[in-house]
């Protein structure tokens, strides 16, 4: 048995009852084969597979909190913090009723890879809740983050591990949690990032893994012989980065048709009315029922659906395994020419090797939504230096990191006689420069 199939069987059965970190490593380890089988005797003999999934560190936490009708409420709390070679800890929290171990592993774990294609100095982490914020009061937020940030303080720093938001964690959650930190610990430091404009927080941040991931597309397609002008892009979510991937796709010509949520999704064949959507998902908090109130010739469909519409671009950015065999067959046949990830991991291992096999240009969540992490460490550099960069000048630095993690994957698939598998390009280029840091400080 070769020494990837090996750690690969021991991981599995190491971490039982967790798919969802199964899936991330196996994608990885199949894309790295090439790169291990040069060296495989030292790389085996380093146990480098072996360090590099398993996390440094691990912290699981209860946080009690007080609802509104003053009854006491329990959810778990945890944070991964995976890979520190090549500096802090970084990676969101998220607050979901989904949240359990595998899936914050398995998100840490893509963390180490993608903040390494930055090029920024910053490790690999990821935290969150079970908690579900929906349909909490204010105050009930504000509780939990409280007790939450209680445990977590003492776990993270502006130099040892600093989080961001994720899904259901936004700017409300991120100052409640920073104020108590603040609170304990006593510092005013850049320790979470995405906060306020008022506190520390950075200028197109909001906007950075929506606006990153289209930049991404654009250089993906140029480079290909074209470009978003006039194409039809299909788009799934309604969060954050969904938002503000359907804003940029518009600002370069092309026309976002859908978008998404829990409970269904909306086809607006005249183009996706920005402004309607951040008034129902960024002020009123609601549901895409309402769509139809602010565009009566829309279509809205119960359930999952946003991959039968003929598109030309489709970025999946609402959550992990939401694109599946059956959806990438019907993608194919409408004549799809790339799919790029807005969500982590939102591709399933064989639908992504269906697109791929058909010729579909397709770049992985770990190059393709690193907009965000990108911002949030730029956000660090400014807390460190105590300044405020203009908006234009963090989009264009953004830009550029963009441009350059396309490149640099690009490059590394060819090397390997894989041009055009981005998804082995973007673990290949990743994997490189954690390994390289993690050898030059020696075991641990």
């Amino acid at each position: 048995m070769s020494y990837v199939d090996d750690v690969l069987a021991r991981v599995i059965a190491k971490n039982p009852s967790e798919p969802e970190f199964h899936q991330a490593v196996t994608e990885v380890f199949e894309s790295l084969r090439p790169v291990i089988e040069e060296k495989e005797d030292f790389y085996k003999k380093e146990a480098i597979l072996e360090r590099i999934t398993e996390p440094e560190r691990m912290i699981k936490f209860r946080v009690p909190w007080v609802d509104d009708n003053g009854n006491v409420q329990v959810n778990m709390g945890i944070r991964v913090q995976f890979n520190s070679a090549i500096g802090p800890y970084k990676g969101g929290l998220r607050f979901h009723p989904s949240v359990n171990q595998g899936i914050i592993k398995f998100l840490g774990f893509e963390q180490i890879f993608k903040n390494s294609l930055t090029g920024l100095p910053i490790g690999g982490g990821k935290g969150g809740s079970d908690f579900d914020p929906k349909g909490k009061s204010d105050r009930e937020v504000m509780a939990f983050c409280q007790s939450f940030m209680t445990e977590l303080c003492k776990h993270i720093g502006a130099d040892t591990d600093v989080p961001a938001g994720d899904i259901g964690v936004g700017g409300r959650e991120i100052g409640y949690m920073f104020g108590q930190y603040k609170r304990i610990r006593g510092l005013y430091e850049g320790v979470l990032t995405g906060k306020g404009l008022t506190y520390g927080g950075s200028l197109a941040r909001t906007e950075a893994t929506g606006y990153g991931l289209v930049y991404i597309t654009e250089e993906l397609l140029k480079c290909h012989g074209t470009d978003l002008k006039d194409k039809t892009v299909c788009v799934s979510g309604a969060g954050n980065v969904a938002i503000y991937a359907i804003e940029k796709v518009h600002q370069l010509g092309g026309k976002v048709v859908t978008c998404s949520d829990s409970t269904g999704w909306v086809y607006d064949p005249e183009g996706i009315d920005l402004d309607a959507l951040k008034e129902i998902k960024e002020v009123k908090r609601a549901r895409l029922t309402e769509y139809k109130n602010y565009r009566p010739n829309s279509e809205y469909h119960e359930g999952r659906g946003v991959w039968q519409v003929k598109c030309d671009v489709a970025l999946p950015c609402a959550t992990q395994n939401e694109l599946l065999i059956d959806d990438a067959n019907q993608l194919v046949a409408n004549g799809c020419i790339a799919v790029c990830e807005g969500a982590n991991m939102p591709t399933t291992l064989d639908a992504t090797k269906y697109l791929q096999e058909n010729g579909i240009l397709f770049v992985p969540g770990k190059a393709s939504n690193a907009g965000g992490v990108a911002v949030s460490a730029l956000e660090m550099s400014q807390n460190s230096e105590r300044l405020s960069w203009s908006f234009e000048e963090v989009d264009n630095k953004l830009q550029n990191i963009m441009v350059n993690i396309y490149h640099n994957i690009d490059t590394a698939a060819k090397r390997y006689g894989k041009e055009d598998d981005f998804v082995s390009g973007a673990n290949i280029a990743g994997f490189e420069k954690v390994v390289e840091a993690m050898l030059a400080q020696g075991v641990c």
